[in-house]
């Protein structure tokens, strides 16, 4: 079985490593040269992973040919890329392939979950399986025990998929909601921001666990109105990643929010931030239904109103705990 990553990144160069070490045909693809030099030459991803050495057999290229005959196509880049990606890699295809999805987010007009994005683009496809769940590249790449989660609507393809990647140390377990689990894994970056802005005003694990237990609720409430399983929200997708990615120092989302709480402002964010956060799009997607479908989503409301309405941190945290008093559920 060929396969290929697309994305030269973090997590691609991670999954492309997994790939290797459980003996699969695999090249990673990515369009930054010094990167896949640097894969290719030195067997290491200095940008991403400094100091670590990588697989001795994994390849990488900037020559999107390769995927014309392959059997399984890994997505690892940025939810607005992953649109464009797509409708690049159907016309070189021979045949029908596996899309393996590792993006966490909505497509930023359309509002569409990636696997929706995935078909609608591509022609040459035998079904979309999402790769997710609470895990960093920085632990991966270093073979640390981590969960992970392979959800599809093909119970053959996501089978195939959770053998292809399970080793000893990367564990796949098999999902079916699809609309639960993508939504659970978009809406907690969001949740992430919020949390590393608390973190940056200066309060404490309290509050972040408050903030944790009532950002599920929300995550559950808009996943359910949306079509997902209140169960899913439980599981990998939905509490597991929502752990991870508000306390980790690995979290770019955290990380962009703790920024934005240190200066108490989103301003210095917009003007100095690179790095794809995918929280702050996925803000402002879930926003915009919720009002629209009267989802109550209080949390949400509040960090959007942070990032696009210049709303101070600190007025936004008093606000949440002025709430109207009420039972927890």
């Amino acid at each position: 079985m060929k396969c290929v990553v697309i994305g030269s990144g973090s997590w691609g160069t991670a999954l492309a490593q997994v790939l290797c070490d459980n003996k699969v045909h695999v090249t990673l693809w990515g369009k930054n040269e010094n990167e896949v030099e640097d894969v290719e030459l030195h067997h290491q991803n200095s940008r991403f992973f400094p100091g670590v050495v990588l697989h001795p057999n994994l390849h990488a290229t900037t020559d999107l040919a390769i995927v014309k005959d392959a059997d399984v196509i890994v997505l690892s880049v940025p939810t607005i890329a992953v649109e464009e990606m797509c409708r690049k890699i159907d016309t070189l295809l021979e045949k029908s392939v596996i899309i393996v999805n590792t993006a966490k987010g909505f497509h930023p007009e359309t509002n569409e979950r990636m696997s929706e994005v995935i078909r609608h683009a591509m022609t040459h496809l035998s079904s979309v399986v999402s790769l997710i769940g609470p895990s960093h590249a920085e632990e991966v790449v270093l073979r640390m025990l981590t969960t992970i989660c392979a959800v599809s609507q093909n119970k053959e393809d996501a089978i195939c998929i959770q053998k292809l990647f399970s080793n000893d140390y990367l564990r796949v377990y098999r999902g079916h909601d699809e609309i639960g689990s993508e939504i659970g894994v978009a809406l907690k970056n969001a949740i992430a921001v919020a949390s590393g802005v608390l973190s940056g005003v200066g309060y404490g694990d309290n509050t972040k666990a408050a903030l944790i237990t009532r950002g599920l609720t929300e995550m559950i409430r808009y996943g359910v109105a949306m079509g997902g399983k209140q169960e899913t929200f439980m599981g990998l997708t939905g509490i597991g990643d929502l752990i991870v990615t508000c306390t980790s120092k690995h979290s770019r989302n955290f990380q962009a929010g703790y920024e934005i709480g240190i200066h108490n402002s989103a301003d210095y964010f917009w003007k100095n931030n690179k790095k794809t956060v995918e929280g702050v799009r996925t803000a402002k997607v879930v926003h915009e239904v919720a009002q629209k479908r009267g989802i109550e989503m209080p949390i949400i409301n509040e960090i959007y109103k942070v990032l696009y309405e210049g709303k101070k941190p600190k007025d936004s945290a008093q606000e949440l705990m002025l709430r109207d008093l009420k039972e927890e559920m």
